[in-house]
This record gives C-alpha cells, structure tokens and sequence, in this order.
C-alpha cells in the first residue's frame, strides 16, 4: 500500500515528507495506522550525526530512514500466523523488540532481547528483507525497525502491545519510550527508596518522567538539573522540588540539602551524554550511591571521565538503562494504569502536537527548548 512518511537520506538534513510503498504484512506482522508519534530526542541524533551511525560500526548504513520510534495507532491488517493481535487492536509500538523466546526474554529482561541487537540495522526483523520502497523503488529503512513518522507502519507483532481502547492513543505514544525509560530509571534501576535525594540531569522527554518516577518512589528531595530555563521551570510540575541550571551549581544545592551527604542517585539523561558528565555526577553522589546512564551517548564514545581511586574507595555504583531497565509488555500497560488512576502526569508531557508536514518546525522547537515533548498527530 502506498502511505506518507517523513523521510531522513543523510545527516545534516531536513526530514522529507514523501510517499512511500509497504509491503503487505507477511508472516509474523501486522500493519498500523499511526495515530500519534512522539519527537523524541533519538531521531534528531541521526539528523545532526553526533552518534554516529552503524556503517561507522562496520555495519550497514541506516539511510534512507523513516523516523520515529515512539509511536501508537490502530492495526488495520495481519500477516500470516498472528495470533496474539487482530484487526482493530490499539497497539503500542516498542522500540526494544521482545520474542519471548531468548534468554534474556525468557529470565525476564525482555528489555535485552536478542532482536534488539538489529534496531539501527537494514531490514525487517521477521525474515530481513526490505518492506518499505520509495517513488523509485528504492529501498527505505525504519528507525528501530518501527517508523513512526508515517500514516502507516509495517511491523514484527513482536514491536507491538496492546492496549486497552478506552485510553488515549497521544499517552499511549509517549508511554512507548521516553516516558517508560524515564520513569524505570529512577525506579527500577536507580531503585530510589523514600526520603531519598536525586538528581536528573536534563529534564526534556525522558527526564521528566525519570523527575516523576523519582517523586512516585517517595523521594524527599529531587533536583531538576537543566540549562534550559523553560525546562526547570516545568520540571516542578512533575515532581521537582529544587532545580540547578549546572550539576556546578546543583553540587552546592545539594551538599546544603543533605548536610554535605549528597545524593542517593544521580539520574544522566541529557539530549547526548558525553564522557565529561560522569565526574561531576560521580561527585554529586553519596558514598554507595548510584550514577544511572540513561540518555544516549556516541557509539565511538570510549573516554569517561571518573575519579577511580574515588568510586572504588566509596563505593559507589555506575549503572546503564535501557528501557528503564524494565520488559516493555510489563510496563506499558503498567504506566498506563497508572495514568488512568491519575498518578501519572503524561498529557501534560505534551506541549506541543504537529502535523506530519510540519516536523521540521517540531524538531526546531525542540532545539530551541520550547518543548517537554511534541507529537506529530495523525487524522
């Protein structure tokens, strides 16, 4: 079927909205019309380059790419063998593929499948081939083997969950990613506990939910730690009690906070996490404290900076994330029953919607710090 997405051929360039050719679905997939698409942060890194790309990895490269990894919508079609789903269905699209059948899948860290180690590769994840085509047929690749950004998805049943219809599909997009990721940063792998101290650096989409998640697990204080003066101000709104423009600056605040203790965790979610950001985390955190690496940094990053003689000798623990650390069929409709009881603040996460003709003014806003989270919105 022919469909609209926007499409991204090179770093460095403006997503192009163009008609695109799906194949129908085949064994093991299911066709979505999108309902609502998140911006997230992830898929400007493939505009702008600074995480560089497979083909630097000596795999294949990832464009021409639809964007778009945060995602929700209604299934209209399934391939053959699909079991689980039927026509009509309101899924959420989960970037972290789960087979149910790996070893990771099977000890309960669906989050680690096996499947997820093609994410930024060519092809779809069911038998390898190329299910996208453009007006020339050449071939176009998805982001996260999903492509979000278009009025119809091609995707494995195993980037799906279901969802109950009553809710919202814009919450259930957000839910997909940056609010999961978030969130199961403070919880489930920063394990903060009540009357807790944290900190998280960079408060966009997915900090402001890790400020929520923190708040949900009792923390007595939590430090909103961004350059963006917009970003600090919302951060109160979900479960900030003080905020830093630096971690320079929040190191004084919190040493006051806690009697020169610091803090229990330290929560890195910047737009791109560099090397230089671990020392002063390192020194935000309390003996036998815990650093959780939750944005994305370079895949060519090799250089941290951090104190070893310091870590060692305090005990202190540095943790990565993906997924917050939790099985995306878990926490999906988990984090959406909670925002159905109201105590999780996800419309509020949306500050702005667009249309998918006007991405590229969603993406600008996003770098000029106007937005917590934009979606684009489908009819």
């Amino acid at each position: 079927m022919k469909t609209r997405a926007a499409v991204l051929h090179g770093a460095h360039q403006e997503w192009q909205v163009t008609e695109v050719e799906l194949d129908a679905p085949g064994k093991g997939e299911v066709l979505v019309k999108t309902h609502a698409a998140g911006l997230c942060h992830s898929d400007e890194h493939l505009v702008t380059g600074d995480l560089g790309t497979p083909a630097e990895l000596g795999g294949s490269s990832l464009f021409p790419v639809i964007g778009g990894h945060e995602g929700s919508g209604v299934i209209i079609e399934v391939g053959e063998g699909v079991t689980d789903f039927e026509v009509g269905d309101h899924v959420a699209v989960s970037f972290v593929p789960a087979c149910g059948k790996c070893r990771w899948c099977a000890s309960g860290q669906q989050n680690l499948c096996d499947l997820g180690a093609g994410t930024l590769g060519p092809g779809m994840i069911s038998d390898g081939r190329c299910g996208h085509h453009g007006p020339d047929g050449e071939e176009i690749n998805t982001m996260a083997k999903l492509g979000t950004f278009a009025e119809h998805m091609l995707l494995s049943e195993d980037s799906v969950i279901k969802v109950d219809k009553d809710l919202p599909l814009i919450p259930v997009a957000l839910v997909s990613c940056g609010v999961a990721t978030g969130y199961g940063s403070a919880v489930n792998r920063a394990e903060v506990t009540a009357g807790d101290t944290v900190v998280v650096v960079g408060c966009g989409g997915i900090g402001a939910n890790a400020l929520q998640g923190a708040k949900a697990a009792g923390a007595k204080n939590v430090v909103a730690v961004d350059l963006s003066e917009f970003k600090r101000e919302k951060a109160a709104e979900f479960g900030a009690t003080h905020t830093a423009a630096s971690m320079e600056e929040a190191m004084e605040l919190v040493g006051g906070l806690t009697e020169g203790v610091m803090a229990d965790s330290v929560i890195v979610s910047a737009g791109v996490v560099t090397g230089d950001m671990i020392a002063p985390a390192q020194f935000l955190t309390r003996k036998g404290g815990t650093i959780v690496v939750t944005g994305l940094a370079p895949m060519m990053q090799m250089d941290v900076q951090l104190n070893l003689f310091e870590f060692a000798m305090m005990n202190k623990q540095l943790k990565g994330t993906i997924f917050g650390s939790d099985s995306p069929r878990r926490a999906v409709p988990r984090l959406l029953g909670m925002y159905q009881a109201g105590q999780l603040k996800l419309d509020e996460l949306v500050t702005e919607t667009y249309t998918l003709d006007e991405i590229n003014q969603g993406y600008q806003d996003m770098r000029d710090n106007k937005n917590i989270r934009g979606v684009l919105v489908f009819d």
